[in-house]
């Protein structure tokens, strides 16, 4: 028997779909399996000790959503906090252990080692834990196991992952208590494709999911939406990386959900580049049910863009609001300011030019997380030793550990950033402002633990967390 325990506890609650899909895959293999939710446990410790009194599986697989909360200056590290759910596990039962996830691929061997888990698996787990599972009962040859982590001779090895394509997942969705989750979550997530070609200098996801597009196909997809109907589940959220890249693929998927007539059914959201994007694209997003759009801005200054490696330009931004707007989307536009090169000057003519093209709204905060494999992190490195670099901001103390939070500020925005930028922004209210560490009143949009969308949600307010503080603001 394989168990799988959600260890992400953030609200509102958002609900594993990872899990749901490797559970899928392993039951297709014939293997039971079972889930620990500890995100929906009244008492986690309770739960945990009561499960494993009455049950000893072969292997225990945890799902690691969240390396940290990706705000500056929260800084909050999960990374402790999963330790020290794996000690507790290891007080039940001795067990296997394997760590899976998004947040985890980004530091698999790091966060083995740190943690002590037995596996990891970076990368796509549904083959993969399959594989382990077998090798443990068998011959336990594990460096035949893509993307696994594990200990040999006190020390970590780890194997490359691998890539499936063309990508196919389980649509049962039947392992997670999904209806629960959208009752306190407000949505529920679905995948059409994993990884991405692009190289946006701060992004982690070519790590985690892979350099290239893999798709789903189409019918699969709204199979998978069709599933979550029957539940009562109507609101969800497309958690690619980018759900128009590859262009083509999100097109046929849009033309299944209207040839099956859940735009009639369903309202979705999805994160989005600004290209390739046009009117023809827009229009039947609306019509297969999109009632949302984040869009990967980062800047509305020429030369901000060109720091962050974007393939779009300030009229494609543009361009992009006017085509959402004709066709009834709600359209966010997520920022970043202080990369390299960040100025005043800069953050003027991008706040500026955001209010001119008026989206519903924009995220604003300042920093960027700097992963290690990332352009950022090259270009952190090539300005000098971190440690005296006063671009760099942290929470810590010590050498500069990309492992744990840490952020890249450009200096040339003076003492107090997120007072410029709050300055410049003027108290409008579609900009969701950063964090004034000199006034720490929460004005951002950082999910974790934020009651304000906890209470929305309970009262009845559904879709993508922007838009639910959006309206709340408005």
């Amino acid at each position: 028997m394989l168990t799988l325990i959600n260890t992400n506890t953030m609200q509102p609650a958002i609900a594993p779909i990872g899990i749901d899909y490797i559970a899928g895959a392993a039951r297709q293999a014939c293997i039971e399996v079972d889930l620990v939710d500890l995100c929906l446990a009244d008492n986690k410790d309770t739960t945990l000790r009561d499960y494993f009194s009455k049950r000893n599986p072969e292997l225990i697989g945890l799902s690691f959503r969240n390396v940290d909360d990706c705000f500056w200056p929260s800084c909050q590290w999960f990374v402790p906090k999963l330790a020290e759910q794996i000690k507790a596990i290891r007080k039940l039962t001795d067990v296997p252990i394997v760590l899976g996830g998004v947040g985890f691929s980004i530091f698999a061997q790091q966060i083995v080692e740190y943690t002590k888990a037995d596996f990891g698996i970076r990368g796509d787990g549904e083959q993969a834990i399959i594989e382990l599972y077998e090798q443990l009962q068998g011959r336990r040859h594990f460096d035949k196991v893509a993307g696994l982590s594990w200990w040999e001779d006190d020390t970590v090895r780890t194997n490359k992952p691998t890539w499936p394509e063309p990508l196919s997942l389980s649509t049962g969705r039947d392992t997670v208590d999904n209806v629960t989750y959208f009752n306190r979550g407000g949505q529920l997530g679905i995948e059409t494709k994993r990884g991405c070609g692009h190289n946006c200098i701060y992004c982690a996801d070519r790590i985690s999911k892979g350099t290239f597009v893999r798709v789903r196909k189409p019918m699969e997809v709204a199979d998978e939406a069709e599933t979550l109907l029957t539940k009562g589940i109507n609101v969800l959220h497309i958690c690619d990386s980018e759900f128009n890249v590859a262009r083509n693929h999100a097109y046929a998927v849009c033309e299944e959900f209207v040839r099956r007539g859940l735009g009639k059914q369903l309202k979705w959201y999805a994160y989005m580049a600004v290209v390739p994007f046009d009117a023809e694209l827009a229009a039947i997003m609306r019509k297969a049910g999109c009632v949302g759009i984040d869009f990967t801005g980062d800047s509305g200054c020429e030369v901000m863009l060109r720091a962050y490696h974007q393939r779009h330009k300030k009229q494609d931004l543009a361009n992009a609001v006017r085509w959402c707007k004709d066709n009834g989307i709600t359209v966010m536009i997520d920022l970043i300011f202080g990369g390299p090169g960040e100025t005043p000057a800069s953050v003027r003519e991008s706040i500026n030019f955001i209010k001119q093209i008026n989206p519903d709204c924009a995220g604003a905060p300042l920093g960027v997380r700097i992963y290690p494999g990332t352009d950022m992190a090259i270009t952190a490195a090539a300005e000098g030793p971190m440690e005296t670099n006063p671009n760099i901001k942290r929470k810590y103390t010590g050498p500069v550990d990309l492992f744990r939070p840490t952020f890249y500020i450009s200096h040339l925005l003076g003492p107090n950033p997120a007072r410029l930028i709050k300055d410049f922004i003027a108290g409008d209210k579609r900009f969701f402002e950063p964090i004034d560490e000199a006034n720490a009143a929460l004005t951002d949009h950082n999910y974790n633990d934020n009651t304000e969308l906890v209470d929305a949600i309970k009262t009845g307010s559904r879709g993508a967390y922007w838009h639910i503080l959006h309206k709340l603001r408005t």
